[in-house]
């Protein structure tokens, strides 16, 4: 077994909460835009409009009235994914695989019709969005890129890319684990993995307390692998934050294993774990640009 390396330290340049949002999110995103990217469903629809690759939308559920009419409209496909518009951190998110005889499976677990409008149910009466009304968004699922599998081939990995004024700044590539039931969210116990900007390489994995040379469930090294389609998910990271009025964004793609780099969410208060994955702080990273 190979061993975790170093425990965590404080980077230079780590900022908190109360300075992302004092520097980063108040001065760089207004208010009344938050919409935009807090609800899939018009965060979409923008990406849609703008050409930008990402995952086709099926159906958008926001009354309950709708399910059974909808998800008859749905059983051509024999993937989707359903989450709320207006969730977050991964919750409610349900992939859905048929199997024989036309059910439906998630997790391993064989789903009724009855169980997955309950599910949906559950979306648009708010139970993932704290108890607003929410809408269900039904998609295509993507097919992980077979780079993934070097590293862990269960789960959907993504990259976080955070941008200001359509700038890259930092990246992290999110990935599942055995204990994270197929999500890449590191608070979910999935991990982040830091990535070179330049040389469009990863680095270190991190598990949320130590770092390691490898993901926790399989012994392949993955400092200095080399990321596929890497000045492409740049430039669509950039045409993305172009596309929303808002400069401060976490931007979420996926390397789908046919139609390649998809853009996943658009986020309008990422997450500051980033900068412990990269071991580098944000505020260090933006006077590198002089943004």
């Amino acid at each position: 077994m190979l061993k975790k390396i170093f425990l965590v330290n404080n980077p230079k340049g780590v900022i908190g909460l109360n300075r992302r949002n004092i520097e980063f999110i108040y001065p760089h995103n207004k208010r009344k835009y938050y919409t935009l990217a807090d609800d899939k469903v018009k965060a979409k629809m923008i990406l849609h409009r703008n050409n930008i690759a990402c995952a086709q939308t099926y159906a958008v559920i926001d009354r309950i009235s709708q399910i059974r009419v909808k998800w008859a409209s749905l059983q051509n496909h024999e993937t989707l994914v359903i989450k709320p518009a207006k969730g977050c951190g991964g919750g409610g998110i349900k992939i859905l695989k048929k199997i024989r005889n036309g059910q439906w499976q998630s997790s391993g677990k064989t789903l009724t019709d009855a169980q997955i409008f309950q599910h949906i149910t559950s979306i648009i009466s708010g139970l993932f969005s704290m108890g607003s009304n929410d809408a269900c968004l039904i998609e295509e699922c993507i097919v992980p890129h077979l780079f993934f599998a070097k590293i862990y081939d269960e789960g959907v990995p993504d990259f976080r890319i955070i941008t200001l004024k359509e700038k890259p700044l930092m990246a992290m590539l999110r990935m599942p684990t055995s204990r994270s039931d197929g999500k890449a969210n590191l608070h979910q116990k999935g991990v982040g993995i830091g990535v070179d900007m330049k040389k469009g390489t990863l680095t270190q994995v991190y598990d949320g307390k130590t770092y390691s040379n490898h993901h926790p469930d399989n012994e392949n090294k993955v400092n200095g692998m080399k990321i596929p389609y890497w000045p492409t998910m740049l430039q669509l990271a950039k045409k993305t934050a172009q596309a929303f009025p808002l400069e401060y964004l976490g931007i979420d793609l996926v390397i789908d294993k046919v139609k390649g780099p998809q853009i996943m969410e658009v986020n309008v208060r990422p997450g500051l774990g980033i900068q412990l994955v990269n071991k580098c702080g944000l505020q260090s990273t933006l006077q590198q640009y002089s943004l």
